[in-house]
């Protein structure tokens, strides 16, 4: 049952970093969601006075030298140092990008939270594209490849990006964060803290330095956390769908990709591809008729 619980909490947290604000629940499932939470409540309640004797005892124990040497060692572990000073070589873009390219995949901090077999991922695209779309964190299949945007999510980006009359290498991709974060579990993912944030993102401001586009996508909750710090905080709702700025750049924050993985709907489609049709007009990308009235209801 806890275990039940727990998977839950998990995949509503991160429908909630994707940037969905409600969860439709038929009356049904809420009853029987009450009746397990109920359920629950009554055997922890149960166990309460057993619970507080372990309680009592572990206390004891954790006063221990090795429990402490242990602790200091983890939180060692988990320390971000501060963001590195980035300072590109002149050259051209090419060279600019392959400086960077080698930079980050040397870095030390990132590669010790790359597990044995995986890899660190940085952008990739056309050097000369007017859209830069940044996305949030490397998920299992960036991690394995190398590359931003390759499993499912990234199937429905390029979807959105060929949606617009462009094609993927036309445009640049980009993440907040180098490396997958890491989880207690060893598997899944959680939202990157923010000194992890801010530790990749000089990273990040540099390829956008190089590329000099007219545009950048910033995709989903994270992502729109780290280009705005506080100000990106609030609701995908309210991010979304008007003009921002980053680095002296126009932003426009929308949906994640995966959040379509997650919520379907024509209403959700229209609501990412009207802030697609924002982008194409002022980047000057000619828009049909057709295009126009991608996903409206029929009438």
């Amino acid at each position: 049952m806890r275990d039940q619980l727990e998977m839950l909490l998990k995949e509503l947290r991160y429908l909630k970093r994707v940037g969905l604000d409600s969860v439709y629940i038929a009356d049904g499932r809420l009853d029987d969601l009450r009746a397990t939470v109920a359920a629950f409540r009554s055997v922890r309640k149960g166990q309460a006075g057993n619970a507080e004797l372990q309680e009592k005892a572990e206390s004891r124990s954790t006063r221990s030298p090795t429990h402490q040497s242990i602790t200091r060692s983890v939180s060692k572990v988990n320390v971000i140092p501060p963001p590195p000073n980035i300072e590109v070589p002149e050259g051209d873009k090419q060279m600019r990008w392959d400086w960077l390219r080698r930079r980050v995949l040397e870095c030390s901090e990132c590669k010790k939270h790359v597990k044995p077999g995986k890899h660190i991922v940085f952008g990739v695209g056309n050097l000369n594209a007017d859209l830069f779309f940044c996305g949030e964190a490397p998920g299992a299949d960036e991690e394995l490849q190398g590359e931003p945007f390759v499993g499912a999510a990234g199937q429905l980006l390029t979807k959105i990006i060929e949606a617009t009359g462009l094609q993927r290498s036309e445009v640049y991709i980009g993440n907040i964060m180098n490396w997958r974060p890491e989880t207690q579990t060893g598997y899944g993912n959680r939202p990157p803290t923010q000194e992890e944030i801010d530790f990749c993102l000089p990273y990040l401001c540099s390829q956008i330095e190089v590329v000099q586009p007219k545009i950048i996508i910033g995709l989903g909750r994270t992502a729109a956390k780290g280009l705005l710090g506080k100000a990106g905080e609030g609701r995908m709702s309210d991010l979304r769908g008007r003009w921002l700025e980053f680095q002296g750049v126009p932003l426009m924050i929308t949906y994640h990709p995966s959040y379509l993985l997650h919520n379907n709907t024509l209403r959700t489609k229209r609501m990412i591809w009207e802030d697609m049709l924002m982008v194409m007009e002022k980047a000057a990308i000619p828009i049909s008729e057709k295009q126009r009235n991608f996903f409206l209801p029929e009438q």
